[in-house]
């Protein structure tokens, strides 16, 4: 079952529809990253290029989980 959120990005609303699964592993990011989940949600947007929203959050979620901290260092 998909959880939506939703966000403001480039004075956008928007909604991510995603697992809870990733939804607990970008929220382990954000507290890391010394960010509010808002303000990862922006940072993957800026640098997701074409890439839809919900792949990018999956996308950094599982690099994350896989140990990949170069999104920190961005």
């Amino acid at each position: 079952m998909l959880r939506k959120r939703s966000v403001l990005l480039s004075g956008h609303a928007t909604s991510v529809a995603l697992e809870p699964e990733f939804w607990a592993v970008l929220d382990g990011i954000a507290t890391e990253m010394s960010l509010p989940v808002s303000g990862l949600m922006k940072r993957i947007d800026q640098r997701r290029g074409r890439t839809p929203l919900a792949s990018a959050c999956r996308l950094l979620a599982l690099a994350w989980a896989s140990g990949d901290r170069r999104f920190a260092d961005d």
